[in-house]
């Protein structure tokens, strides 16, 4: 018993909400630990598609309970919609839903500042979501935002205030003006704000360190992925939260020795939204055909994926820094789309692989898998020296092969 971490391996988008999902009820409590709402988990459960932004993915399961760590910045907003779409689909969340006391809150003058600030970089802009997250975590660790605890205490509205006057103080010089949008957007999260009020807000390290303690046991879910942090990843082009596995201890405040799995999620190719280096990104119609056929569209903004052949130098890269234990890849029945298809090994040369025809997605027997899959399988295992411990088959909840 201890705390399990699933981490993305890539540049996000892996499909770790569908793995999340699949083992959720393994767990006695699934945590978030890191990121905004910037984030987009798609799960599809009986044929129906639910997409969490903020809350882990194992609210699907009746008996999870599910934990928003203090590593998180949250937008009221966004987080009363999800409830909505939860209860709307017959889902409660009442009783299983937990979100620290520390997580910081995202106003709407952090959006309007995340939008000034990338307009101003012109070019160089980092492709942002402009949901706000950078400048939320800027006031975290400047020690000016407001957190969780602080909508729970009779200074609230004055502290809100007084943070918003210093960010229309900021955007003024940018030369940003208050107009009758912005009002209705305050409005609607002054609103969202009284909702979550009635959502349970406590000390999540005590109450985690404390399960542990009586052999219970936590899946720690991670938003975005390793390639996408903003220690290691590749700056500037990179998010605003630490994504990697040792990011849950600090966003959930567990010890390094609860520690045990270290799940790392890959897609079968590569996929990364918005600016930054991509070795190899396929800017042609191969890498169109790999985006229409595996969907790769941002589940938060819609923004179309670039593609490119798997990379084996940074996948080698970031099983290493997180110390994974178990290999989780996705996306592999993709890869039918193409006649054949390539990979980098660790050396940096493009290995080319003959595709197959059979469709897999109700393939459950690695036994039953075509042999060129098995080769590629085969391939990446030894160029990383690690074994695949699941294989996504397709998008659904049952199509996986255990291995």
């Amino acid at each position: 018993m201890g705390v399990d971490v699933l981490v993305g391996l890539q540049w996000g988008d892996e499909g770790k909400g569908k793995i999340v999902d699949l083992i959720a009820n393994k767990y006695d409590v699934v945590a978030r630990f890191q990121g905004g709402p910037n984030a987009g988990h798609t799960l599809i459960v009986e044929g129906k598609k639910y997409v969490l932004h903020t809350i882990p993915s194992g609210i699907i399961h009746a008996n999870t309970i599910n934990v928003v760590g203090a590593g998180t910045v949250i937008d009221p907003t966004v987080l009363v919609k999800e409830l909505e779409m939860l209860h709307s689909a017959g889902i409660s969340t009442e009783n299983r839903l937990i979100i620290s006391d520390k997580a910081h809150l995202i106003l709407p003058t952090h959006k309007l500042l995340d939008e000034y600030y990338e307009k101003q970089k012109g070019e160089a802009k980092i492709g942002s979501t402009l949901r706000g997250i950078g400048p939320a975590y800027q006031d975290k660790y400047a020690r000016t935002g407001l957190r969780m605890h602080h909508i729970h205490s009779g200074s609230f509205k004055s502290d809100y205030e007084a943070l918003k006057k210093l960010h229309l103080v900021l955007l003024s010089s940018l030369g940003y003006e208050q107009n009758e949008e912005f009002k209705g957007i305050e409005e609607a999260w002054l609103n969202a704000i009284d909702q979550i009020r009635n959502i349970e807000c406590s000390a999540i390290e005590n109450y985690l360190n404390n399960l542990l303690d009586k052999g219970g046991n936590v899946l720690a879910e991670g938003a975005q992925g390793t390639l996408l942090d903003i220690s290691f990843g590749s700056y500037p082009f990179v998010t605003s939260s630490n994504t990697s596995s040792a990011s849950a201890c600090i966003g959930l405040g567990v010890a390094p020795q609860r520690i045990k799995k270290v799940i790392g999620v890959y897609k079968a190719y590569l996929t990364r939204v918005g600016s930054g280096p991509f070795p190899t990104e396929l800017d042609n119609e191969i890498g169109r055909t790999l985006m229409t056929f595996g969907n790769e569209y941002g589940a938060t903004t819609g923004r179309e994926r670039r593609c490119g052949w798997l990379d084996l130098p940074l996948l080698k890269q970031t099983v290493v820094q997180n110390g994974v234990t178990d290999l989780v890849i996705t996306k592999s029945d993709v890869l039918t789309c193409l006649e054949t298809f390539k990979a980098m090994d660790v050396s940096g040369k493009l290995q080319e692989f003959n595709s197959w025809e059979e469709n897999i997605s109700s393939v459950r027997d690695y036994s039953h898998l075509p042999q060129n899959l098995k080769l590629y399988l085969g391939f990446i295992e030894s160029e990383l020296a690690l074994k695949n411990t699941m294989i996504s088959t397709g998008p659904g909840r049952d199509e996986i092969i255990m291995c």
